[in-house]
């Protein structure tokens, strides 16, 4: 039974399941979780006693004269999400002093969180320790739905990972509370304007099994897109019913719109009430919606959310790297969807899109120390770039005002285990290659590899069926043009299909898979349509995307200066005293000739350049290491 994030119903329609063990013991996720458990999440308590989030829970239990502190509603939301990361880290920790710290603390916070909930269930500081009693009131921007989604979260990771009840307690009555007050007759009969409480409220009833909890999520589902929202009422910004995907139900949906985040925790939701019910037209709705975003508007980064103008997505092909938004939390988001699908579908494209995200999208979120967070990830930032004072700028920032990113990276690192395999009935399916142990599907396999720097993988079957054959699947990554396979140093016959290698046979213990991809480093260019990158190429060597930033290039090269030499070849280079050690990407690049001195940036189209352009060596990195060094220009896509 998995014990992670995802825990299916045992008459849930899915054609994958969740592992039931999963482990990572070495490599590059290995290295992050570790800066996760010891830095990141230990700071997390400090960040919001620091903002105030635990004082507004002290407010609302009547411990602290002061009312709710904060510009946002939705404070609460970082408590519970920190809560739902230390609990993972929990579940994955072996013990001894810094465990007893860390269950120390959520304990304490948890406890806060129980001290705050009324009598009734009901659980918002800042409508209990706000101006004014305007519960259900203000569901636009008020985020009561949202913060009860991640408490619910919260309390089934701590469940799963202690096997206390305390938390799962309060998250029952809020629940249930929720239950009493939302629904066809009963006082509002309306959805949250921030999506969450839908998947939340499948995994409670998973972990509950009390199906009022499911029938709950249909509804909000359900009821999403009937305009009960309005175009944003009197108490906030007007954005449209776009903006909450309020505009058109989910099964008839033809394409993703508005804020991202709330999209793809739409979607996430509706595709664990896909899973649970078999609702086969919510899932096409679910697949062709995947679809227009991963074809339209998702940057080759991973990252989603082309406008910083209500965190949005753009139309379709319109990706601009300079004013990409990107959010970290969209990314998130985006691998919550992606998986649900994976595991709902078996599709391995699913699981390709994780991998990028995993590597660029969401990796680029947190410095490389663990102390300080992206909000947004553009693809480039221009040669004299113009700060402004939002701290949702391209820039590292130890902490938020609205902090939703970084507590949102802690608990996606620490459950990151379960996002790696998974099993059915006849064997068990590696998704993402990281050195771990994952049991499923009747079967265990350790698997050790330096990917993504190196592409050897070797999985060992520790266990399988005795008297029957098992399979053993490995995804064959979408970028990855040949792969060699082994077994015990034979060439393996079988072949890919749609993304998996599948090796049923009867396996005996210790017997050894060894699969190679191709590490070559390679030149991407975009769709063209998509016009703010036409006529560019980008750096990708196996799962990583590169990037070049200022400080690794000759002194005096501006970045907006240069083409791409596309028939150069690319040099690998591994070094390992640059940031945290990495694999970088030497090419060739050529020094534009400056234009003719004049008034007037443009000129006629077949006048050439005016000059020679000069060779010039450029070094690319991972994107996901930019902006760990001083400020400076960075960009993904060169004109090539």
């Amino acid at each position: 039974m998995s014990t992670g994030p995802i825990r299916l119903s045992h008459d849930a329609h899915t054609a994958l399941r969740p592992p039931v063990t999963a482990r990572i013991t070495g490599g590059f996720w290995a290295a992050k979780r570790r800066i996760n458990a010891e830095v990141s999440v230990p700071q997390g308590p400090g960040r919001l006693e620091e903002a105030g989030n635990l004082a507004n829970l002290r407010a609302a239990a009547g411990t602290a004269e002061e009312g709710f502190t904060g510009d946002f509603p939705f404070q609460d939301s970082d408590v519970h999400k920190w809560l739902e990361a230390a609990s993972w880290q929990l579940a994955g920790e072996p013990g001894g002093p810094a465990a007893e710290e860390l269950a120390g603390q959520v304990a304490r916070l948890a406890a806060l969180v129980s001290d705050a909930q009324d009598a009734d269930g009901y659980l918002q500081t800042y409508y209990q320790a706000g101006p004014g009693a305007r519960r259900w009131t203000e569901l636009h921007w008020g985020h009561e739905l949202y913060c009860a989604g991640h408490l619910l979260q919260a309390a089934v990771a701590h469940r799963r990972a202690t096997g206390e009840d305390g938390l799962l307690d309060v998250a029952v009555r809020c629940a249930d509370h929720i239950d009493a007050v939302f629904g066809p007759g009963k006082a509002v009969d309306a959805v949250c304007g921030h999506p969450e409480i839908e998947t939340a409220l499948v995994e409670l009833y998973r972990e509950t099994g009390e199906r009022r909890y499911l029938d709950l999520a249909r509804y909000f589902v359900d009821r999403r897109g009937a305009g009960t929202l309005g175009d944003g009422g009197a108490t906030g910004p007007r954005p449209g019913a776009p903006y909450w995907q309020d505009h058109v139900p989910v099964r008839d949906a033809t394409a993703v719109a508005g804020h991202a985040v709330r999209q793809l925790y739409l979607l996430a939701g509706a595709a664990d009430l896909a899973a649970e019910t078999g609702d086969r037209e919510l899932r096409e709705a679910l697949v062709r919606l995947w679809e227009d975003m991963a074809a339209t508007k998702t940057h080759l980064t991973g990252g989603v959310g082309s406008r910083h103008d209500l965190e949005s997505f753009g139309d379709r092909y319109e990706l601009p790297p300079d004013r990409a938004y990107a959010e970290t939390c969209a990314a998130i988001a985006s691998i919550q969807f992606s998986w649900r699908m994976a595991l709902l579908t078996g599709d391995a494209r699913y699981s390709d899109l994780i991998e990028r995200t995993l590597f660029n999208g969401f990796a680029s979120g947190v410095s490389l120390d663990g102390e300080r967070w992206l909000y947004v990830n553009p693809l480039q930032v221009r040669d004299g770039r113009t700060e402004s004072h939002s701290d949702q700028e391209a820039r590292r920032t130890p902490w938020f005002r609205c902090a939703c990113c970084p507590p949102n990276v802690m608990r996606l690192l620490a459950s990151l285990p379960h996002y790696m395999a998974s099993g059915d009935a006849g064997g068990l399916q590696l998704h993402q290659y990281a050195s771990g142990v994952y049991a499923a599907g009747g079967g265990t396999v350790r698997v050790g590899t330096g990917y993504p720097w190196e592409g050897r993988i070797a999985v060992v079957v520790d266990e399988a069926p005795a008297q029957a054959d098992w399979t053993l699947s490995l995804r064959i990554p979408h970028w990855a043009d040949r792969y060699e396979a082994t077994i015990g140093g034979e060439t393996v016959t079988e072949r890919a299909e749609r993304g998996w290698l599948r090796l049923r046979r009867r396996w005996r213990p210790g017997e050894t898979v060894v699969l190679t991809l191709p590490l070559t480093p390679r030149l991407t260019r975009p769709d063209p349509r998509m016009d703010a990158v036409r006529g560019c190429a980008a750096i990708e060597h196996g799962p990583l995307v590169y990037c070049l930033e200022q400080p690794d290039q000759p002194a005096g090269l501006r970045l907006d200066g240069i083409t791409l030499d596309t028939d150069t070849e690319l040099v690998p280079e591994h070094r390992p005293r640059l940031l945290g050690g990495v694999t970088v990407i030497m090419a060739r690049a050529l020094r534009r000739a400056a234009p003719p001195d004049g008034w007037w940036p443009y000129r006629d189209a077949g006048g050439g350049s005016g000059g020679v352009d000069d060779p010039v060596r450029v070094t690319a990195i991972p994107y996901y290491a930019w902006a760990n060094r001083e400020a400076g220009p960075m960009r993904v896509w060169i004109p090539a």
